[in-house]
Parts: structure tokens; C-alpha cells; sequence
């Protein structure tokens, strides 16, 4: 009898764990009924399991009969506890394409899809404009010039922008554009940013959301003829208007107004809008020639035909219109990209102003998050990134260059944390930054993980940033030319705040959206509700819900079967040093697919409302995204040897933050009895997923503090001035210095405690050794260049007592005498 049950238990975890066919239940419900009968069962026992395997023929195959007894019950109550949802709303969630992200959402990802995605490549020309044009705009970028001089790119470097096409970088060749690639964008973003804020801005914003990418998709012939060559050959300057000061994050909620109706344009009388605005924070807003606005457009006297209230709205209006109040600017933390705000009243423009035309009136909320959902995956990633590898660089080089107690602070194990996690922390960003461009170039839009980078990019950057601060610590507070760290460290609230901020992003929209768009049976459980044909309605809602019954059960015993194994029988692909990674995270998005749904289910619309929980669930989603960006790019290098450790500190650690969240939501689940369990099956033999090691920590900052292979492609495509009056390239000549200086140091320190030489300096005792032939001439000049190198490093930068106002307020001709 414990023979039989045991065995029937394990047949029905196998058909659980490998998602078997209604058919092939029924098949095994039968087998046991007729194994059963056959070892000679009593009469009850047998009538009991051949109910049992009626009971399940009828469930688990579909028909007329289970819908009514089941589904079409299940579709009534779905609807009416199915939390409302708004067009914006709706628009919102069909935006963009279901990607990777579907397939950590399946609970089973298919790491060999993963790996055939081809790495993004450039063209010879992309590669030319990265090697010339672009390495030309960062020599003319001087960041403290710009903040201290110009407020602004200096005039010089605003002209190389519009003379090289820089604006037109996504605009396809026909209209005079690049027609770069998504890679080739990303790249030169990131590039700039190691130089000037400013730069990398000016360059990104028209090659984003913006009126560009709009055009693009959804302008008239005649809209995309007229501006089109325009923008790419910078006669015209684009920027965006969308936020109002009373709808930041909810955006769809703004109350700029648009009224449709007759007046006077050019002296003849056209069908327009009166359009009412107060728009604020517009990068390149104070200086655009040409802005995109963002309105809800209202046709009362229904003009166009359809609808009073058609919707959001975006139209092109040059700002010279009548009535367009511009040119006012922001202060966004010292930076000092153009941004500001504008705004107008009941100002006339022709209903052909309209994005695409009036057939497009009430399609703007649609078309900006179409968009959004491929400019988001560029622009403040790859900046963001670029900003990281400046920290990382020249940082790691500061941490060896500067000596404390006769030892480079970068060998402290106190210095050695901070570096670790900024180099793991760059590695993932990264290889983020490079997979998730290259999805765009591959022709996806996709939503969710544009949205992953958004977020944790940027707050990857803001823990990177803050550790760079506290190793480079009095040379990093004070402001100067020197000072390489000090506007980042200023600046980076505001990749937090722009472009959905990051609390909202989390704990809103990365599941929200997430759990929707990639759920294999969510979306049509959600469609079946909308269906007004009843029969086809039950269909649909039929097999979605059965399916996510048995997905919702496969997903509970794969969590338990791979928990009590370690998932160290899953078959995946990689090497040795990847082969672990492959399984842990298989584990992880088993166990991910089955706390989503039992919050889902438990919890139903008010997971809508529960943020904190959805923010929990949308962590796990994305430390899976970014481990397998990090697997992808660990692939795609090659498998270097020496680029180990950083995949395996960047993984190691997202799987450690991820166990965190799963904890967290368990912790948290309404049902503690439910909770308890939940917590057995993903946890039935102690929680897994240990935070990096020291040890593994020390191989990471190692790596960051010497010259090498590992840390030239982990800086890859960051502007390195050769020039030694500049920070950073003045840090890479004193990191070459310092370490051929070291030995010798090694051996002056050796001689001096033996008593083989004297000094009461440094000065002295090089001579003392050169004297006793410890050290040659040209070592000694070796060691006389570290230390002026090191001197210059080191130095921090001061200013006279008025910071120099005074000259700066002098009248022109007497700074001339002067």
C-alpha cells in the first residue's frame, strides 16, 4: 500500500514538473484506478478512485461541461474582481514587444535563445563616427568650462554637434540623417558622458523620445519632408514637452488643453486648436526651434467628427507660433544642459500640427509609449554606464597611485569592498546597457526591460558613484578641474528622477507591466473578459485559466524538486564557469513564476495597490534580466578567464538580492499558513544564494587597480585623453608610473630598514641607494616621475578668495589691461 501511494505521488510530481497534457493526466488518473484494481484494492478503494479519475477526466479535458460547471463561473467572478483599467492605462500596457523577459517570466528560460542572440556589432562607418567625431565632441566638452564659463556646451562644441549630425544620428539617410544603429547611439552616449554631462545630453535628448523618433513612426509625408532634414542638419533644434507641474509621473493625467476649432492662420481661415500649456523641466527647451507638445485635445463642437474628448495629443509647434512663451532655464543640480520651462495660452495653430495629422488626434498617449519603450533603453543607461566607467577607471587608478601607510589605499581591504562592488556593479550594467540596445536593433520594442535599465542602472550608478566618493574622500569633495567625480556625484539624482522616476518605475511598473505583457496566461484571461462574444469568451477563458492552473502547479513542484536538488540536474549550456550560474537561475525564475501567481491570485487587484510587494516581485524579475545580460556578455567575450570574477561577483550578488525579495514578498503574503508553505517549497532544504565572498571581493578590486585586459574591456568605448594636464589622463600616466616605480620603492624600503642606506628624505635616500648601487639612474628617474605624477593626483584644487568674482565682474576693457 505505501509502495503504491509513493509511486502514484511520484507519477503525478512528474506530470506536474513536466507540465503534461490534459490527456495525459487523465491517462495516468486511469493507470492508477487500473493498477489499483488489478493488486486487488477493496470495493470502496477501488469506487473511490475510479470517482477520483472520472472527477479529473471531466476537469482536466476540455468541453462544454467543464465550462459550465467551472469556467464560465470563473470568467464572472474574474470580471468583477478584475481592477479597472483606463485607456492610458491600456495603451500603456500594449506598448512595446514581449521579448527575453517572457521567457524568465515562463519559469523555465531557455538559455540557448538566450546565447544565439547575436552580439551587437558596428559598421565601418558607425565605428568611424565612434573613433572620430565622437572622440573630436569630447576633446571640445570641457565639463568645468562648460558649468564655470558657458553654462552651456562652449559655442564651438554646439557648432560641431549641428555640423557633424549629431542630432540626426536615428534619422534615416533619406532625409540627410545617420541611420545609426541602437548600439552605435548607445555608444557614443556612454562616450560622452565620460567627458561633459552637457555634451552627452544635448546629443541624447533629439535622438530619443522627441519629436525625431515621432516623425519618424507616425508624421505625415509632409510633416517628415519638411523637418526631418531639418532636424539631421541641426536648422532646427527639437525638444519635448510633456510634464506639467500637476502631472509629473502621471503623466497621462496632464491638463494642458487643446481646443478644437476655426481661426485665422496666415490670413485665411483653417480648421485649428487653441492650445492652453505650462509645461516644465524640457531638456533643450530654452534653446528648440521646434516643440513637440503633449495636450489632451477636446472638439466640443465636433469638428473632426468623432468624440468631444479625443485624448492626449502631440503636435510639432515651432516656438517663433505667437503666444509660445520659451527661453527661461532650470538649474538641475549644476548641470548645464539647456532645460527649462515653457508655456502658452489659448495660442492658435492649424489642425495639421497634429503628429501624423487629425487622424492621429487623441493617438499621443500610444505614440510616446511606443516610443518610450525603445529610447528608454538607451539614453540614461548608456550615460549612466559612462559615468560608471569614468568611476571605475579612474578611481581603481586613484586607489593605487594613492599610498597611505607605505601601501596603496587600493589594497586596504577596507578600499577593496567599495571597488568591488564598483566593478561588479559596472560589469552587469554593461553588459545591460549592450543586450538590451542590441534588442532594439534586432526591431523589439521592448517595454519591460527598458524599464529594468532605467531603474537599476541608474541606481547601480548612484551606490557606484557614492563608493568612488568615499575612496577618492577629501579629493573628492572639493570642486575643481581636478575633481573627475564631483558633477556625477552632484548629478545623478537626476537620471533617478527623469523619464518615469525610479520609485514608480519599481514598484509600479517593472512587474505591473511585467506580470500583464510576459505572464503566458495572464493577458488572455484579461482579453476573454473584454470579448463581447459569449461563446468564444468561455472558449478563451477556458483554456487560459486551465492552463495557468497547470502552470501555476508545475511551477510549485519544479520549485520543490529543484530545491531539494539545487537545480544541479537541470540541463543548460555554458562552461564550467558558467554552468552553475545557468542552474541557480533557473531555480530563481521557478521560483519567481510561482510566487507571482500565488500573489496574483491571493491577492488579485489589490497587488495594484500593495507596492511594496509588486516592487519585491519586480526585483526578482530584473536581477534575472541583468544575470542573464551578464551571462550573455560573459559569452559573447569569449569566456575570458580573467573576466571571471566580475561575472561571478555581478551574479552572485543578484541572486543574493533576489533571495532577499523572495523573502520579503513570503514574509509579507497575506495568507500565513500559505506563506508557510510557499516558504517550504522554496526553501525545503535552507535558503540558498550566498552574498560574494571576501575573496572573490579582493579578485574583483584587484582587477581594477593595475593595468590589464580584464579592466580595459570592462571600461571599453570611455574617452582616455592622452594629454597629462587633463584628470584622467594625468591618472592613467601616474598608474603606468606607479607600478614600474614599485619594485624599487620595494627595495629602497628593504635597504633603508637593513641600514644599507640613510636619509632624512626621500630625496636622500634615492641618492644613498644610487650611491651603493641599489638603484640605477633610470630607475631613480622612475621613481622621481611617480612622485610628481602622484603629486599631481593627488593635488585638490583651490581658488582665490572670491572664487575669482571679481575678475569675472570686471568690465571688459579692463580684463583686457588686466
Amino acid at each position: 500500500m505505501t509502495g503504491f501511494l509513493i509511486a502514484s505521488f511520484a507519477a503525478f510530481l512528474a506530470l506536474a514538473y513536466f507540465r503534461a497534457p490534459a490527456w495525459l493526466w487523465s491517462m495516468g488518473a486511469f493507470l492508477v484506478w487500473l493498477a489499483a484494481l488489478l493488486a486487488g484494492f477493496s470495493t470502496a478503494a477501488v469506487i473511490a478512485l475510479a470517482a477520483v479519475f472520472i472527477a479529473a477526466a471531466l476537469v482536466l479535458n476540455p468541453g462544454s461541461l467543464r465550462r459550465r460547471l467551472i469556467s464560465d463561473r470563473g470568467l464572472a467572478l474574474f470580471k468583477r474582481i478584475l481592477p479597472t483599467m483606463s485607456q492610458t492605462e491600456r495603451e500603456a500596457i500594449d506598448a512595446g514587444t514581449v521579448w527575453w523577459d517572457a521567457d524568465l517570466f515562463s519559469g523555465d528560460p531557455d538559455w540557448r535563445k538566450l546565447l544565439a542572440f547575436p552580439k551587437p556589432a558596428l559598421t565601418p562607418e558607425e565605428q568611424s563616427f565612434l573613433d572620430n567625431e565622437t572622440e573630436q565632441l569630447c576633446a571640445l566638452s570641457d565639463d568645468w568650462e562648460s558649468t564655470q564659463v558657458h553654462q552651456d556646451l562652449s559655442p564651438e562644441a554646439w557648432q560641431f554637434v549641428k555640423d557633424k549630425g549629431f542630432l540626426g544620428m536615428i534619422i534615416p539617410r533619406k532625409y540627410g540623417g545617420k541611420e545609426f544603429s541602437a548600439s552605435l547611439h548607445s555608444q557614443v552616449i556612454q562616450k560622452l558622458s565620460t567627458r561633459s554631462s552637457a555634451a552627452a545630453v544635448t546629443v541624447m535628448v533629439p535622438n530619443s523620445l522627441g519629436p525625431a523618433e515621432l516623425l519618424m513612426h507616425y508624421g505625415t509625408d509632409a510633416q517628415k519632408d519638411h523637418y526631418l532634414p531639418r532636424l539631421a542638419r541641426g536648422l532646427d533644434i527639437p525638444a519635448f514637452a510633456l510634464t506639467n507641474p500637476h502631472a509629473g509621473s502621471d503623466a497621462a493625467a496632464i491638463p494642458d488643453v487643446g481646443i478644437v476649432c476655426k481661426g485665422l492662420w496666415q490670413g485665411k481661415e483653417v480648421l485649428g486648436m487653441r492650445v492652453t500649456w505650462d509645461k516644465r523641466y524640457i531638456t533643450l527647451g530654452p534653446v528648440c526651434t521646434v516643440l513637440g507638445l503633449a495636450f489632451r485635445l477636446r472638439d466640443p463642437e465636433r469638428l473632426l467628427g468623432g468624440e468631444e474628448d479625443l485624448g492626449i495629443t502631440c503636435a510639432l509647434v515651432p516656438t517663433d507660433t505667437p503666444g509660445v512663451e520659451i527661453g527661461r532655464r532650470h538649474f538641475p543640480l549644476n548641470a548645464v544642459f539647456q532645460n527649462g520651462p515653457n508655456s502658452g495660452k489659448d495660442v492658435f495653430m492649424p489642425i495639421d500640427w497634429i503628429i501624423g495629422g487629425p487622424k492621429m488626434a487623441g493617438q499621443g498617449w500610444g505614440m510616446l509609449m511606443e516610443c518610450l519603450a525603445a529610447g528608454r533603453s538607451i539614453s540614461l543607461p548608456s550615460s549612466n554606464v559612462g559615468m560608471t566607467k569614468v568611476a571605475a577607471r579612474a578611481t581603481g587608478a586613484y586607489a593605487r597611485v594613492r599610498s597611505q601607510f607605505n601601501t596603496a589605499i587600493g589594497k586596504f581591504e577596507g578600499i577593496e569592498e567599495p571597488l568591488a562592488r564598483i566593478g561588479g556593479n559596472l560589469y552587469m550594467m554593461d553588459a545591460a546597457r549592450m543586450m538590451t540596445a542590441g534588442a532594439v536593433d534586432l526591431g523589439e520594442k521592448p517595454s519591460v526591460p527598458s524599464a529594468i535599465v532605467k531603474y537599476h542602472v541608474t541606481e547601480r550608478a548612484r551606490v557606484v558613484v557614492n563608493d568612488a566618493m568615499d575612496v577618492l574622500g577629501g579629493k573628492g569633495i572639493c570642486l575643481g578641474p581636478n575633481n573627475f567625480m564631483g558633477r556625477a556625484y552632484q548629478q545623478i539624482p537626476i537620471a533617478i528622477t527623469v523619464e518615469g522616476a525610479n520609485i514608480l518605475t519599481r514598484s509600479l511598473i517593472i512587474f505591473g507591466q511585467g506580470a500583464i505583457r510576459c505572464h503566458p496566461y495572464v493577458l488572455k484571461e484579461m482579453a476573454a473578459t473584454r470579448e463581447p462574444d459569449a461563446r468564444k469568451a468561455s472558449r478563451d477563458f477556458d483554456a487560459a485559466l486551465f492552463g495557468h492552473i497547470g502552470f501555476t502547479l508545475s511551477m510549485a513542484v519544479r520549485a520543490f524538486v529543484l530545491g531539494i536538488t539545487g537545480a544541479r540536474l537541470v540541463r543548460v549550456p555554458g562552461g564550467p564557469e558558467t554552468r552553475r550560474h545557468y542552474q541557480q537561475l533557473t531555480r530563481l525564475a521557478t521560483d519567481f513564476a510561482m510566487l507571482a501567481d500565488f500573489c496574483m491570485l491571493f491577492l488579485g487587484g489589490e497587488l495594484k495597490r500593495r507596492e511594496k510587494m509588486s516592487a519585491r516581485l519586480g526585483d526578482i524579475l530584473s536581477l534575472l534580466y541583468l544575470s542573464s545580460c551578464a551571462l550573455k556578455r560573459f559569452e559573447d567575450d569569449g569566456r575570458p578567464a580573467e573576466d571571471a570574477p566580475l561575472l561571478h561577483w555581478s551574479v552572485q550578488d543578484a541572486l543574493y538580492r533576489a533571495r532577499l525579495a523572495m523573502d520579503g514578498v513570503i514574509a509579507n503574503f497575506p495568507n500565513k499558513l500559505l506563506a508557510s508553505v510557499l516558504w517550504r517549497l522554496v526553501y525545503p532544504v535552507g535558503r540558498p544564494f550566498q552574498h560574494p565572498s571576501d575573496e572573490l571581493g579582493h579578485k574583483v578590486a584587484r582587477l581594477l587597480i593595475a593595468p590589464g585586459a580584464a579592466r580595459d574591456r570592462l571600461t571599453a568605448g570611455m574617452y582616455l585623453p592622452q594629454d597629462e594636464a587633463d584628470p584622467i589622463g594625468c591618472l592613467e600616466a601616474a598608474l603606468v608610473a606607479t607600478m614600474a616605480a614599485e619594485p624599487v620603492e620595494a627595495r629602497l624600503r628593504k635597504a633603508h630598514k637593513e641600514g644599507g642606506i640613510s636619509g632624512s628624505s626621500v630625496e636622500e635616500l634615492q641618492r644613498s641607494a644610487l650611491a651603493a648601487g641599489i638603484i640605477t639612474l633610470e630607475e631613480q628617474a622612475q621613481l622621481q616621475r611617480a612622485a610628481k605624477l602622484r603629486d599631481e593626483v593627488i593635488r585638490v584644487d583651490d581658488f582665490p578668495q572670491d572664487f575669482g568674482r571679481a575678475e569675472l565682474d570686471l568690465p571688459a576693457e579692463r580684463k583686457a589691461v588686466a
